[in-house]
């Protein structure tokens, strides 16, 4: 899965999305909730966690954009999806699974053509 610029982009978007759930309905209730405790170390951690991710994906992103020459609406939906918590889920099943599926079967008749 690695070895592909969508592979990559799959493995990255499912970290920026566990991520950013772990964010927003773990770290951030632990901090607000008065009953949880009010610390805010987790969201210290878990933040600066899910900011790199959300970084790495948009890299990841332009890289697989670049590579595969897609349109650039699907590095805008992408965005979008890294803006919504899960949205890296939907993007990854909806978009990024049947391009990894094309890439792969398209790397396998090459590799049979050599």
């Amino acid at each position: 899965m690695l070895s592909t610029p969508v592979g990559r982009l799959r493995v990255v978007a499912f970290a920026e999305g566990v991520s950013c759930l772990l964010l927003f309905f773990v770290a951030m209730p632990i901090k607000y909730v008065e009953a949880l405790g009010n610390n805010p170390a987790p969201v210290k951690y878990v933040g600066w966690a899910h900011g790199l991710l959300f970084m790495l994906f948009g890299v990841a992103g332009l890289l697989a954009l670049a590579a595969r020459r897609w349109h650039w609406s699907a590095a805008a939906w992408g965005f979008v999806a890294a803006l919504l918590p899960g949205g890296t889920f939907v993007y990854d099943a909806k978009f990024l699974k049947p391009e990894h599926d094309r890439e792969r079967a398209e790397g396998s008749s090459a590799r049979g053509l050599q």
